[in-house]
């Protein structure tokens, strides 16, 4: 089977999520990623826990599959004449340490594109490598605040809250790796290679599209409002007799279907709530009317109800919830891999779907420093080099 990325070489010197997310990416692409830990530690994410399983961290095994783990103490000059070699084999570097740190160590893209001038070199950072916060760690909580993601999360009453999952670093690893299949595809026309700078603040002031807009349109700050959409009605989370329903009236076709569907006949051609623009105007009121009547039923009668009548709507799955759904199970969205200590190991499926060079799962989350010796041979190192190496603590 083709894979698109198939002998495109990416050296990744990064850890926790958004760089290895979008190596990952990329490997189930096709592209051979391999990725350079310290040694005894390895990517910070290897020690999140609990859960492990048989000492592997399951935050690490989410999000590492199809590459291969070389270890280098890159305090060491052996170390980084290695890390020169195995550069001067790649496509793509792309790493995540703090502005400055790859300099020190002598492999930051101007000191990289010298020997290698078409390289496609990414640098992952919280705040990016220009402006006065760019020395500052970057970490998903701080940046969810940064970027507005909190201001916009949560109860009118309450305080903000963040996403739960770490979307900061996962919209990086993607703006990455577009820039990065962006830099392949102009280097392919022209033989140049460039420097890519992903900002996890950039990628969060990305993501307010039209809240943003809506702010830069009128001056007025968008505030919470819980699961609602600000500029949708009724398009939010409502509560069942025994549990959340998700129903989504996109537009006022749906609104009639949706009025006949609950029996509310007698408001659909209220002039208060006839239109989305009057529901918005009177949204408390609307949404009053609406809830008693959800919670009159079950959320299964009711998603029944809706389902039959053609209005959008859904459960509010639990983790364990989402991996029994079949249609989560029919798009191949949960694999299970072979890893050489912990057994069969399940992990998420790819969201890219081609269809004449499909992504797929082909290898386990690799193990520290697994391909330590597969790599140096490559590099053209041999058995007793190697030996010499392991004795001096570089790998």
């Amino acid at each position: 089977m083709t894979r698109a990325l198939e002998g495109i070489r990416i050296i990744e010197f990064s850890r926790a999520l958004a760089g290895p997310y979008c190596t990952m990416l990329l490997a189930d692409l096709g592209a051979e990623v391999i990725k350079v830990e310290m040694p005894g530690s390895g990517d910070d994410s290897r020690g999140w826990g609990p859960p492990f399983i048989e000492g592997e961290a399951a935050y690490f095994l989410s999000i590492n599959r199809n590459k291969k783990s070389m270890t280098l103490n890159l305090k060491a000059d052996k170390a980084k004449e290695i890390a020169c070699k195995l550069i001067q084999t790649a496509d793509v570097v792309l790493e995540s340490n703090r502005p400055g740190a790859m300099a020190r160590l002598g492999l930051d893209y101007e000191s990289v594109k010298k020997v290698k001038p078409e390289i496609i070199y990414t640098s992952v950072s919280g705040f990016g490598q220009t402006g006065p916060y760019s020395s500052r760690p970057g970490f998903d909580q701080v940046i969810q605040g940064y970027g507005g993601i909190m201001g916009l999360t949560g109860e009118a009453d309450g305080p903000p809250l963040k996403v739960g999952i770490a979307v900061t670093d996962i919209a990086t690893g993607m703006f990455a790796a577009i820039g990065i299949l962006t830099a392949l595809y102009h280097r392919q026309a022209t033989g140049k290679g460039q420097y890519i700078d992903a900002s996890m603040l950039d990628g969060q002031v990305s993501w307010l599209t039209y809240q943003a807009g809506r702010y830069l349109a009128s001056g007025k700050v968008p505030q919470r409002i819980g699961s609602a959409h600000p500029l949708i009605v009724p398009y939010q989370a409502f509560e069942a007799k025994d549990g959340f329903v998700n129903i989504a009236v996109g537009n006022d076709n749906l609104w009639k279907k949706f009025c006949d569907a609950t029996e509310l006949r007698a408001i659909v051609d209220d002039p208060k709530f006839a239109t989305n623009a009057k529901r918005v105007e009177n949204r408390q009121e609307v949404i009053e009317i609406i809830s008693n009547v959800i919670a009159g039923k079950t959320m299964q009668e009711w998603l029944d109800i809706l389902e039959d009548a053609g209005i959008p709507c859904g459960p509010i799955y639990t983790v364990d919830q989402i991996f029994s759904d079949p249609q989560v199970l029919a798009r191949n969205m949960l694999v299970e891999v072979d890893h050489p200590k912990c057994g069969p190991v399940k992990v998420t499926g790819s969201p890219i779907k081609l269809s004449e060079t499909p992504a797929d799962v082909r290898t386990s989350p690799p193990m520290l420093g697994q391909h330590n010796e597969e790599i140096l041979q490559d590099l053209g190192f041999d058995s007793s080099d190697i030996e010499k190496i392991k004795e001096e603590k570089v790998i």
